[in-house]
């Protein structure tokens, strides 16, 4: 018997529903210092919010295991850190380890920083690391009459994820409609030798076009927040089957409301109440009638989230960040716009907490601020769907065979047909418009 001390690797927590990576900003704590319990560790930066890791516990840290410019998926290994007052009596096998509560359920457990002698080789662990996999991955797997152990896994551990295998796929069948051009092309060729069955396919490897540098070009190294908005935005249109609806909105009495409201809603908050809030309490309503919209596809079950998290996208230097109004549903329109400033402001700062990108069930891009009047939104993973509002213009539309001149704004909406069909898309977006047309200019808004 040995005295030891408990080791508590600490991992990278999830920072949000679609945030599936971080970047490693700066240590601010190194190996031989004391921490204490919740005191900050380190800082991660995403594409969502810059964020202070925790310690789970008192001690020391010990070991640092990623360094500072290193992008990390969730779960990832970070830092060791001794705990304080744990002395205990072990069996003489290695350092008793223990991982943080960060990590997800599906993550490899954490390795002891000393191992007992393994009794299988290193390549049978990393088939057995592959072959546990979510069970989606594994019935992806069987589908497409694939061996999961000879899939490259890049989760933790080697872990097979459900982007590897759609890749795996992805490749095998445009390497096989590569190899069935190439023998129409080539009929005189003798046909190639068969492969045995028991031999798994060599995918060949995917070969990016060399971009050449002209004269005069400017190169902009990618920050971490654009690799992570980009990532996103490529696994969104993978994932989700995207369908994209537009609707034209008479917002007539939604100005007259906003005008009426101005000069006392700036004197008592002190900025201008804009039209978004008078969008987002529209979507609000129409969330309600139509519940469905309000969903979370999770591969073999819709789940119909009860709360109603509006997530508001704000432009920045480098893309664009969505917080989240919690129970936007709770908030009149008065309190929806103190909830949009407060959250734009503190974006822009750079004092965005975790809590306020996390959670959101349906999102509201406002492009139309810039002028546009047609756009087609991508959605935010894992929502349905996703609410863009365009210019507001004023044009002549027919109005009981006569032409008037009304206000116009266009909206689009962007959703996951495997939640939504047409139908359910257009009902929704035409509850929305309903609603604005319905504001009238003695509107209570407080």
């Amino acid at each position: 018997m040995s005295t030891t001390r408990r080791a508590t690797v600490v991992r990278l927590p999830q920072l949000g529903e679609s945030v599936t990576e971080g970047t490693i900003d700066t240590w601010l704590k190194q190996p031989g210092d004391r921490v204490e319990k919740y005191e900050s560790l380190v800082e991660i930066t995403t594409d969502k919010v810059n964020a202070e890791i925790p310690s789970p516990v008192t001690g020391v840290l010990v070991e640092i295991r990623a360094e500072a410019g290193r992008t990390l998926p969730v779960g990832a290994e970070l830092c060791v850190i001794e705990e304080a007052g744990t002395a205990e009596l072990v069996a003489p096998a290695g350092v008793e380890t223990a991982s943080t509560e960060a990590a997800p359920a599906t993550a490899a457990p954490a390795p002891s920083r000393v191992r007992p002698p393994r009794t299988v080789s290193e390549a049978g662990a990393l088939e057995l690391l592959r072959s546990r996999s979510s069970p989606a991955v594994r019935r992806i797997a069987e589908e497409h009459g694939i061996d999961i152990a000879q899939v490259p896994g890049t989760g933790i551990g080697g872990r097979v994820t459900k982007q590897d295998i759609l890749r795996y796929v992805e490749q095998r069948e445009s390497a096989a409609v590569d190899a069935g051009a190439a023998a129409i092309q080539e009929t005189v060729a003798p046909p190639p030798a068969a492969v045995p069955a028991d031999r798994p396919a060599v995918e060949a490897p995917v070969e990016r076009p060399e971009i050449p540098i002209w004269e005069g070009d400017q190169i902009v190294p990618v920050s971490a927040m654009r690799k992570q908005i980009a990532a996103h935005m490529v696994r969104s249109e993978r994932t989700a089957p995207h369908v994209t609806l537009w609707m034209e909105v008479d917002m007539s009495g939604v100005v007259a409301a906003r005008a009426r409201a101005q000069e006392r809603f700036r004197q008592e908050e002190g900025f201008e109440l804009t039209y978004l809030p008078f969008v987002v309490k529209a979507v609000v309503h129409a969330l309600r009638e139509h519940p469905r919209v309000n969903a979370v596809w999770d591969e073999d079950r819709i789940i119909l989230r009860k709360a109603i998290h509006i997530g508001v996208a704000v432009g920045m230097e480098d893309g664009l960040i969505v917080p989240v109004i919690k129970h936007a549903d709770e908030k009149s329109i008065v309190g929806l716009a103190r909830a949009i400033r407060d959250l734009a402001e503190r974006a822009r700062a750079g004092r965005l907490t975790l809590d306020d990108v996390q959670g959101g069930t349906f999102t509201v891009n406002n492009p139309g601020t810039f002028g546009t009047i047609l756009s087609t939104p991508i959605i935010v993973q894992p929502q349905s769907a996703i609410l863009s509002t365009e210019a507001l213009v004023k044009r002549p539309v027919v109005i009981d065979d006569a032409i008037a001149i009304r206000p116009m704004m266009n909206l689009s909406l962007s959703f996951d047909h495997r939640i939504l069909d047409g139908l359910a898309g257009a009902r929704f977006l035409a509850t929305v418009k309903q609603w604005l047309e319905a504001v009238r200019p003695d509107m209570e808004i407080a």
